[in-house]
């Protein structure tokens, strides 16, 4: 087959950025199908360009890399402009690449222009894969609120939802939120993958920053939506619990980043550390030697469906986690007895549940084995890549 993959934010793991798409594509390339990804310029991502568009090649993955930037610091105004600049330029592409399947890759959810085009225009097939519930999130945490934006924001969804053969979720939670809201039946959802390889090979580690098992970390995306302030708050409350010596290390970048330094600077808050963004393969080492990793997310219900890179890749590392979510995440965390979920505006819960873990590191040690027995047997990449391709299949084969 030949597949054509609309995703704006792809990566390598030489990247500081999710590697689904890149894992993906190679499994299906080593299986015998042509694969382009039509991708941009994202901060946190290795690529390098000086064209604005330019063909390049990864492991056989044919990537055509048009040279629009984006980065999560950019204010609103540029962010959007860059998703519309995207969506324009891959119209293009919708037109005149060759493909047997197109897949659209959302958010954000611009990308359904492109795909509405390949659908409509050139009569492909089409595989929509929805990275979170756009415009549900945007409403809930208030980014939308013209009651017309809204109102066209919920058509435009279902328009791209009603022009797929199937439509991929990253969640359990989403999967169930669109067949509740619009009965549709071809809906199935294949997380985010754990490279389990990588992350749980040993690796050496050397830090002048913390020390092994003596640290909770976190990675990604440090701001509002990602509730970094409740990380920030906790370091003050184990300080003030007399346990400076339990680090929280955050590891990434992001609109609260900068504020954040500054804040712990002026409030001496010496365990609170952050390193900026670093390479996937360097990044490994620093997830191992956590006892444990936070994967922190605003209160808020939409965000109960998220399916968060950091979750996969901190079990496929042998350790356990600590989040806040009300959906899925909890059920599989309680489930498996893999870690803790906790209030997300209750920093000192935070603070006493990572002094009870690293005071009683045999337990939390334990958590961490079954951590890894999870992850190979419900989120190995190549066994999610084979569902994922396997759904492709189908609809490529339905007449």
């Amino acid at each position: 087959m030949k597949i054509v993959y609309f995703y704006q934010y792809f990566s390598t793991p030489k990247g500081s950025w999710g590697t689904r798409v890149y894992e993906f594509a190679k499994e299906w390339v080593e299986q015998g199908h042509e694969v382009t990804v039509v991708t941009s310029v994202y901060s946190k991502s290795d690529l390098k360009v000086e064209k604005f568009i330019e063909d390049q090649n990864f492991e056989g993955i044919h990537v055509k890399v048009i040279n629009i930037s984006i980065d999560n610091k950019q204010s609103f105004l540029k962010r959007i402009w860059s998703f519309i600049a995207y969506s324009m330029v891959s119209s293009y592409y919708a037109l005149t690449l060759k493909a047997d399947i197109v897949i659209a890759s959302s958010g954000p959810i611009t990308i359904g222009i492109p795909a509405l085009i390949a659908r409509y225009i050139r009569g492909r097939k089409l595989v929509f894969e929805t990275r979170d519930l756009w415009p549900e999130g945007a409403i809930e945490l208030g980014i939308i609120k013209n009651p017309l934006i809204k109102k066209f924001s919920y058509w435009f969804e279902k328009v791209c939802y009603k022009a797929s053969s199937f439509i991929i979720t990253l969640s359990p939670g989403m999967t169930d939120n669109i067949r509740k809201r619009f009965n549709f039946k071809n809906v199935d959802d294949v997380t985010n993958a754990a490279n389990i390889e990588l992350f749980s090979t040993p690796m050496d580690f050397n830090s002048d920053k913390v020390e092994s098992k003596g640290y909770a970390i976190y990675t990604g995306n440090i701001g509002m939506v990602n509730n970094s302030y409740w990380l920030y708050e906790a370091a003050k409350e184990l300080i003030r619990l007399n346990r400076e010596d339990i680090k929280i290390l955050l590891i990434g970048e992001g609109q609260q980043r900068e504020e954040l330094e500054e804040l712990a600077l002026k409030e001496n808050v010496t365990n609170f550390i952050r390193l900026g963004l670093m390479p996937k393969n360097d990044l490994v080492a620093y997830v191992q030697n956590a006892f444990v990793s936070l994967v922190p997310l605003k209160g808020t219900p939409v965000l109960d469906t998220s399916s968060p890179n950091k979750f996969f890749e901190s079990l496929a590392a042998g350790v356990p986690i600590i989040q806040n979510t009300q959906g899925w995440m909890k059920d599989f965390l309680e489930e498996h007895q893999v870690g803790l979920t906790l209030n997300p505006n209750d920093p000192l819960e935070l603070a006493q549940a990572l002094i009870q873990m690293k005071d009683n590191i045999e337990e939390t040690n334990q958590m961490g084995e079954r951590s890894l027995e999870v992850a190979k047997s419900n989120f190995d990449k190549n066994y999610l890549a084979q569902k994922m391709l396997n759904h492709i299949i189908e609809v490529h084969n339905d007449k």
